[in-house]
């Protein structure tokens, strides 16, 4: 006999196309398990662990505020961060960023006939006179304007001598006739010119000056003890410092000299910086060392980028021999050559530029309102603009501090240039 029992016991062989199936079935129900299991690990961990988040509490200390994130479908791309030089845009270290300043209420004025930038701009009276300036970086003024304080209109507009320089002039007034200085002659960033003119604001007519030993961009001018004095401001090349300092005796509108006279060299040169007389002393305020230059070759001079030093520097001849130094000002200040004005014995700027940012190296315009008290040669910060400018024209009037045209920023949040503007405003001034 067999040792297999027969009948009801005996095994019979499985199909091969059933343990297939089987197999297959065994597979996908492992397969499963394992799926069901890493969803439930990854939901346990993305609901125990939440992103951490920056924030500034009340007393200015950065805290970690917790928020929870729920997990994101797949098919969800996450955003892209804004690059690491767009989150340096709102930093600003002690030496670039706004001052703290008192909230000023200022009025909105009818906008000059043209924008302007680098223009220059003299008070007679309740008349402004405002010259020149860039509309455009390829498009630049060669007439005046008048701005009324009175009425708050403006009132008139004849043109300039087509000799006379469009943009970075040297200006002063002994009240009647108003004396220009050389400045760059043209667009973009053209050469300087040597030549000097003066207008008498009763006739409206133009003569010449003799000009000057060399051309000069933005140089410092102010007339003083019967001189008209010019120094400092670029050379030639529209970048390089000068230091030089002359200067020709005036009388009604007219030279009493041939030639200018060499000065005392100022102590330190550059451009876009306030010339300013008072109590019979002579200072010089602000201001920088380099400016953008002509792109070597370029058949229209388009400017190119240089470095440029911004600073704080203010200087005082008193005797004629020697410059003295004073206080610095609140902060680096440049492009403020017609941004001031003289009220109760304090000068007051307003705007300008200061030092480009670290980082993303732009410039950054000011939005301050500074004043310098004579009384006791310190500065203050006693204002803000309704928003930041650069070659602001500065006058006062019946109580009202009034300024129009320049180069605006680009919002509060952002210091760097934008439009060329007309606009002008006012408000009460109280010191």
């Amino acid at each position: 006999m067999s040792s297999h029992s027969t009948g009801t016991g005996k095994h019979h062989p499985v199909p091969k196309r059933y343990a297939l199936l089987f197999a297959c079935c065994l597979l996908l129900a492992i397969a499963l398990l394992a799926d069901f299991l890493w969803a439930s690990s990854s939901n346990l961990s993305s609901s125990s662990h939440s992103s951490l988040n920056l924030s500034l509490d009340s007393s200015n200390e950065v805290v970690a505020v917790s928020v929870s994130t729920p997990p994101q479908p797949r098919s969800i791309k996450k955003k892209k961060e804004p690059k690491a030089v767009n989150r340096e845009l709102m930093y600003l270290n002690a030496t670039y960023a706004d001052i703290p300043a008192p909230h000023w209420d200022w009025e909105e004025m009818p906008e000059a006939p043209v924008p302007r930038l680098d223009g220059f701009a003299i008070q007679l009276q309740n008349l402004f006179y405002v010259f020149a300036g860039y509309g455009s970086i390829d498009h630049v003024h060669s007439h005046v304007d008048i701005f009324n304080f009175t009425s708050n209109t403006w009132v008139g507009r004849f043109d300039m001598p087509k000799e006379m320089a469009n943009s970075h002039l040297g200006m002063a007034t002994d009240g009647r006739y108003i004396y220009a200085i050389s400045g760059q002659y043209g667009p973009q960033c053209r050469k300087p010119t040597n030549r000097n003119f003066v207008l008498d604001t009763k006739t409206k007519q133009w003569s010449e000056l003799p000009s000057l030993p060399v051309p000069r961009y933005a140089p410092a001018t102010q007339l003083w003890r019967g001189r008209l004095h010019v120094m400092g401001g670029s050379k030639e090349d529209r970048h390089e410092p000068g230091l030089e300092h002359w200067s020709l005796a005036v009388k009604n509108g007219k030279a009493l000299e041939a030639e200018w006279r060499v000065e005392v060299p100022i102590s330190r040169g550059g451009p876009h910086r306030a010339c300013i007389v008072a109590n019979d002393k002579l200072l010089v305020i602000g201001g920088q060392e380099g400016d953008f230059m002509a792109k070597p070759g370029s058949p229209i001079f388009k400017c190119s980028r240089r470095h440029e030093v911004v600073y704080t520097d203010v200087y005082m001849l008193d005797d004629g021999n020697q410059w003295k130094q004073l206080p610095p000002m609140p902060k680096p200040n440049s492009h403020i050559e017609s941004a001031w004005v003289i009220v109760n014995n304090s000068i007051i700027i307003v705007g300008g530029t200061t030092e480009k940012h670290p980082i993303t190296k732009k410039m950054i315009l000011v939005g301050e309102v500074f004043r310098f008290n004579l009384d006791n040669l310190e500065w203050s910060v006693i204002g803000r603009m309704p928003f930041r400018m650069k070659t602001t024209l500065v006058g006062f009037w019946d109580g009202w501090l009034y300024f129009t045209s320049g180069q605006r920023d680009r919002g509060p949040s952002d210091p760097s240039p934008k439009r060329v503007v007309g606009s002008t405003w006012r408000t009460k001034l109280h010191l």
